[in-house]
């Protein structure tokens, strides 16, 4: 930031911290990311009134050592030696200064400061937008670890449970739904789940509970865990991956347990998604495995699945399987929704090499490349472009041309040809 970036940026703390302090009725939520950080406690988490701004707050979290010498002679800011403590000497003024000075984008960003700015019909700034647009606490890892840690205080079986899935809070997940291309029938379903959550009250009086077990069928590298971690930032739920190989055991009886801690899990941190991978796993079972002990995890499975629901449990249950074929018929109908996810045609390849490219200086023709690129997957198309952009590191360019996209296109060529291989 310039200077007078730090300034605002650091006065827009301090009048939050004043504002907040006022209001009451504000909470964790109309604060920003950033205030969270500084305002909560290091040793209990959440925020307690009245939050302070210290000098050495402000170095801990944002990294800003000199506030003091930042904020320079600023009228509106007085300074406690005792504690190092920043703090307004009169709000009104503080606020005017702070709007004149170029502040209306913190404001448009920090829901405590929308609050109070609302009313200025100058300013032009709704606080119902602002908060909408502010990422939820219960979003955040730290909302998520303190949830659990209360949740497997004094229960062993959830404490066995978190060994076996990989639990990440919506602001841990990378997948954004603007980094996916998705086929009308993907955006659909999304816009589904977000409506039965929304009524999830209605749905419940009318007995609707056959909602939200969705299975995700497609070759590898189509997006299928991409969108389920996607969905997790956008329907605010943390995401519960496992994998069913993963979760058995070789000790007798040990895999159904396994499999009805990781529902109760699932249950308990909820709203949650529980996203299971390998789900074809439960066929083959099934299908080949005549052992006893499998056969009992095969139908713990099935049974938690059946008992599970989005509109009781506040569970969104999602399967993904390579091989849909491999499903029975047991297994199948315990999903109310298919989706698939097949190779990208041409018109989708377009767009995703112009989503992946969309921060790298490329000179292709993405239509060139998308009819060239015939049979490529999403993820086959990230790799390429991964190893074209590697490529021109090491001839010292940081622009991709037609010589590093054929490269790209030969390594996703080659390594196609040795999965293919018979080595027997």
């Amino acid at each position: 930031m310039s200077g007078d970036a730090d300034n605002l940026y650091v006065m827009e703390i301090i009048l939050t911290a004043d504002i907040f302090n006022r209001h009451p009725e504000l909470d964790i939520n109309d604060l920003t990311p950033a205030c969270r950080e500084i305002f909560s406690s290091v040793n209990t988490p959440g925020i307690k009134r009245p939050v302070s701004v210290s000098e050495g707050m402000l170095k801990r979290s944002l990294g800003i050592s000199n506030a003091r010498e930042i904020l320079g002679s600023n009228p509106f800011v007085s300074y406690e030696e005792f504690g190092q403590r920043l703090k307004l000497t009169t709000l009104e003024p503080a606020a005017v200064w702070f709007l004149k000075q170029g502040g209306k984008p913190f404001i448009e960003k920090n829901p405590t400061l929308a609050f109070y700015f609302e009313s200025l019909d100058s300013v032009g700034i709704s606080y119902e937008s602002v908060r909408k647009s502010n990422p939820p606490f219960e979003d955040t890892k730290a909302y998520l670890d303190t949830k659990i840690s209360k949740l497997i205080a004094d229960d062993e079986k959830l404490r066995n449970a978190l060994d076996l899935v990989i639990v990440s809070a919506p602001d841990e997940v990378e997948q954004r739904m603007d980094d996916l291309v998705c086929t009308p029938d993907q955006t659909r379903l999304i816009t589904k789940i977000r409506h039965a959550i929304d009524h999830q009250d209605f749905l419940q009086r009318h007995r609707i509970y056959e909602v939200g077990k969705l299975l995700f069928v497609g070759p590898p590298g189509t997006g299928k865990t991409s969108l389920a971690l996607a969905m997790s930032h956008t329907l605010h739920m943390p995401v519960l991956e496992v994998r069913i190989s993963m979760i058995t055991s070789q000790y007798l009886g040990e895999t159904s347990k396994n499999i009805d801690r990781i529902f109760e899990f699932a249950k308990k941190i909820s709203p949650s998604i529980l996203f299971i991978d390998e789900f074809d796993f439960v066929a083959k079972s099934r299908v080949t495995d005549d052992h006893g002990a499998m056969k009992r995890a095969v139908n713990s499975l099935l049974k938690n699945i059946d008992r599970v629901s989005l509109v009781k449990d506040r569970v969104l249950l999602i399967g993904a399987t390579n091989h849909p074929q491999l499903l029975d018929e047991a297994a199948w109908r315990r999903f109310d929704e298919v989706v698939e996810f097949s190779l990208p045609e041409k018109g989708m390849r377009e767009q995703i090499l112009k989503k992946v490219t969309a921060s790298i200086d490329c000179t292709c023709d993405f239509q060139e490349l998308a009819a060239e690129t015939e049979g490529f997957s999403g993820a086959d198309l990230r790799l390429m472009i991964k190893e074209a952009l590697l490529s021109a590191l090491m001839d010292q360019r940081q622009e991709i041309d037609r010589s590093d996209i054929e490269k790209g296109i030969m390594m996703v060529k080659n390594r196609d040809a040795i999965r293919r291989m018979n080595w027997l």
